[in-house]
């Protein structure tokens, strides 16, 4: 969660919530963030698209991020998942795929709409052009992380997972700034890479004595941290975060979202996947930010007949308008899958769930 109301400079308060946000979660009716159907073939980043039109997985909406902005409102950056020349299946062939992050805007945190334009294509997120012939594996960007520049008035920085081939090919972290939060400028150099590991959902904490933690994914191992004193050099911390050892969801962890309970430690909420059929939305809690004790159950599940069917995923927890008298509210939204297409892939579409009153 980041929370730009409580802070526009790189400081804890970014991530600091009144109240635990707990583990019951009730499912919104309608989707908050809908994939293009399969008869696009130039889906403007703006759109909007019925629920109901036809759709086969073929273009996916993953990865929300939302940072509630200075004054009110929030905007959410997520990855839109697209098919590219030679390779029809898009989103139900991740691999061969191509991506692009965009966001939306919202008032409130319910309802949303789409912005124009992109935020970061993967040419200009240094993940290379996609060709027609002779094309690598594609060129992808997928949103991790948007947070204060250190040391800046004003200024963001965006973590991503960069990658030009499979997800067991090596690929890198990587950071843009921008002024707006609308246009962004590659930053040089990679932020996590080590020339044979594949990465991925990037997240930043900002500490107590000025430095910033990265929490990221080394994919067949788990969660791991690193630690930065400018948010560009980062230094493995030993010792992994998060082994994702819940039963029945103990092969990948990834994806975790933290936040900082006032007078209280560290809560994270985190993916848990049992191979690549099934995922949940699992949840452990730490006094330091580095040992961590998992829960055993998900916090939110697959459902047979809702959006993630099949997996419930990256998720980012948001904290609610509050009137005074009232118990804070928060609301989680996370890219699900509704499993329809072959290997319990299907249509990936941002859904949400808010806590009870």
């Amino acid at each position: 969660m980041i929370d730009l109301s409580q802070s526009a400079s790189a400081s804890p308060l970014l991530h600091s919530v009144p109240t635990d946000p707990g583990t019951i979660w009730v499912e919104d009716a309608d989707v908050v963030i809908e994939a293009p159907p399969d008869a696009e073939v130039d889906p403007q980043p703006d759109a909007q698209w019925p629920t109901q039109a036809e759709r086969s997985g073929i273009y996916g909406i993953v990865t929300p991020r939302v940072v509630a902005l200075p004054g009110n409102g929030y905007r959410m950056y997520y990855t839109q998942i697209m098919p590219r020349p030679g390779f029809p299946e898009g989103a139900n062939d991740y691999c061969n795929s191509t991506t692009r992050i965009l966001s939306a805007i919202s008032a409130d945190g319910m309802t949303w709409t789409p912005e124009p334009g992109l935020r970061l294509s993967a040419a200009d997120g240094g993940a290379g052009e996609c060709r027609r012939e002779g094309s690598p594996p594609a060129a992808r960007v997928v949103c991790g992380d948007i947070v204060p520049v250190p040391g800046t008035a004003g200024k963001l920085r965006m973590y991503y997972e960069c990658c030009n081939g499979t997800q067991k090919v090596s690929n890198s972290l990587r950071s843009a700034v921008s002024g707006d939060g609308l246009e962004w400028t590659l930053e040089p150099g990679d932020r996590i890479s080590d020339g044979r590991s594949n990465f991925a959902a990037p997240r930043i904490i900002f500490l107590d004595d000025g430095r910033c933690r990265l929490y990221y994914c080394e994919r067949s191992r788990g969660i791991l941290s690193a630690l930065s004193d400018d948010g560009l050099s980062f230094e493995a911390e030993p010792g992994m975060r998060i082994k994702g050892e819940a039963p029945g969801f103990h092969t990948i962890a990834f994806a975790p979202e933290i936040m900082k309970v006032d007078n209280a430690g560290y809560v994270m909420y985190f993916a848990g996947y049992n191979g690549t059929d099934q995922a949940g939305i699992f949840r452990a809690e730490s006094e330091d930010g580095l040992v961590w004790e998992e829960r055993s159950e998900p916090v939110i599940s697959p459902d047979d007949g809702k959006w993630g069917a099949a997996k419930c995923s990256e998720m980012c927890v948001i904290r609610l308008p509050c009137t005074p008298g009232e118990p804070q509210r928060y609301r989680i939204v996370y890219e699900a899958c509704d499993g329809t297409a072959r290997d319990q892939r299907g249509v990936w579409r941002i859904a949400g769930s808010t806590s009870p009153a």
